[in-house]
């Protein structure tokens, strides 16, 4: 499908781009709701500093998910050098996942990591389209769907990184912003094939800076993000799809948050590398 941002930015940019869609509300059952398994997730980007703090940290992250822990999916998105030694301490407790990967899959790329090197390892998740990577790496929408389309041809599962700066959020443009960079990094990725895609939305403007979007705010930007995922598939992929909250997501913040209808869970950042504050997001209170 050829991507208009003109169009998108007509049909999204207003203030309807933050309300959820009565259609998509009303075709939405609570059992599609109850079918989306929560993701806590956390990236530890470029910490800790050591093996054996990450060891420990992913020791103890493992050890605070038990019996009583809300039935859910829990991964760690982890710098490369740390993935064996974090899947050897996470066992069947939760996944572990790399922070990036290269959309080639051999040759002369110094410095990167394919697919296929991943999967070597066992590993089945990988990010995509973190602000980070997009601002600081110059990671472009083209960029990010061959790493998306790898992932996907490699058999893997992919999260996808989405949000809007905060220049953008004040102008009302996140859903123009979401719609952009769903569409563009979603092209070519199959409905069959989107059981292995999840979704973060991340407000860069919340991102590590203790800012966090209200829980209505995160919510209606989730409802935007489900009503495009229709528009690009159908309502059954949109209710299926997990969108996950990104943005200094806290154990203060948690609880609200997944209480939302259209909340499936977090990425979280800084608190992920806190054993007692990741292990109280992941015990999150419905």
């Amino acid at each position: 499908m050829k991507l208009s941002a003109l169009s998108l930015l007509a049909t999204f940019g207003t203030a309807s781009a933050f309300a959820p869609s009565a259609a998509l509300s009303a075709a939405r059952s609570a059992t599609q709701l109850d079918a989306r398994k929560p993701f806590i997730s956390g990236n530890w980007k470029l910490n800790p500093q050591s093996r054996d703090e990450a060891i420990q940290l992913a020791t103890d992250i493992a050890d605070s998910i038990t019996d009583d822990s809300p039935d859910a999916d829990v991964a760690l998105f982890v710098p490369y050098v740390f993935l064996e030694a974090a899947m050897a301490k996470a066992g069947d407790k939760l996944m572990v996942g790399a922070e990036g990967v290269c959309p080639e899959i051999n040759g002369a790329f110094t410095g990167a990591v394919s697919t296929s090197m991943l999967d070597s390892l066992g590993v089945k998740w990988a990010l995509a389209g973190h602000s980070e990577r997009r601002v600081i790496f110059g990671e472009t929408d083209e960029y990010i769907n061959g790493q998306c389309l790898k992932l996907i041809d490699q058999g893997m599962a992919v999260m996808l990184c989405i949000g809007e700066s905060e220049a953008e959020y004040e102008q009302n443009l996140a859903g123009a912003v979401c719609a952009v960079q769903l569409k563009k990094g979603l092209a070519g990725i199959s409905k069959d094939d989107l059981d292995r895609v999840a979704i973060a939305y991340e407000p860069v403007w919340a991102i590590g800076t203790g800012k966090v979007a209200t829980p209505e705010t995160a919510q209606n930007v989730h409802a935007t993000c489900r009503a495009i995922i229709a528009e690009m598939y159908d309502q059954e992929a949109a209710d299926n799809m997990r969108i996950l909250y990104g943005g200094s997501v806290t154990p203060e913040s948690v609880d609200e948050l997944m209480a939302q209808s259209d909340i499936d869970g977090c990425l979280v950042g800084g608190a992920s590398l806190d054993s007692t504050k990741f292990g109280r997001i992941i015990n999150f209170q419905s």
